[in-house]
């Protein structure tokens, strides 16, 4: 196993955060979840600030880092923004979704690609084909668990896929929950009028 798989299954690790999330939001509501995210945004920011404006280097915290994070916020501070916006503007079963997409899909595309990739998609660096497929299904499982229309999950499982893949300069943390988040639910929101 190369140690490039090896530092991303690290970080992806962290990503199990999403479904402690998820059951605390399920468990004890909104508002209960929305505090403790907030209070953690204000915590990682507090890191953040000593990380990058006074070099301070975080044992656990550095090695998780990627490179092109090293002098800006690490990609758990959008991830909470995203959790944030999403759980205060979607239903909860859409908000959950796209959480969860945000981290296991975005975990299954760069652990496939690492690990599979053999179809580079063209002009895209690191962009295997395998890697975007693999996200896609394990998107799809998600929706189909939260979600009761096919429609709004192929959306979301979809849209989600496309801004993983094409998310360059932003980041992918924030974009997904807010993206997929929105799509699903202008979906969920028209449905009755095709119906």
């Amino acid at each position: 196993m190369s140690s490039d798989l090896i530092h991303e299954l690290k970080r992806k690790a962290v990503h199990l955060t999403s479904i402690v999330i998820v059951m605390v939001y399920h468990a004890f509501g909104q508002q209960t979840i929305l505090l403790l995210l907030t209070v953690c945004l204000i915590v990682i920011l507090e890191i953040e600030y000593f990380r990058i404006e006074w070099g301070k280097k975080l044992p656990l915290v550095h090695s998780l880092l990627r490179e092109k994070e090293s002098g800006r916020l690490g990609g758990h501070v959008f991830f909470t923004m995203g959790c944030i916006i999403a759980i205060s503007v979607f239903p909860e079963e859409i908000a959950s979704a796209a959480i969860l997409m945000t981290t296991f899909g975005d975990a299954s595309a760069a652990i496939f690609g690492k690990a599979f990739g053999r179809t580079w998609i063209p002009g895209l660096t690191d962009r295997a084909v395998e890697g975007c497929a693999a996200e896609f299904i394990v998107d799809v499982v998600i929706g189909a668990i939260f979600l009761s229309s096919w429609l709004v999950v192929f959306v979301m499982a979809g849209t989600a896929t496309v801004v993983e893949t094409l998310a360059n300069k932003m980041d992918d943390n924030l974009l997904i929950p807010i993206f997929s988040g929105f799509n699903g639910n202008l979906v969920l929101l028209i449905l009755p009028y095709f119906s």
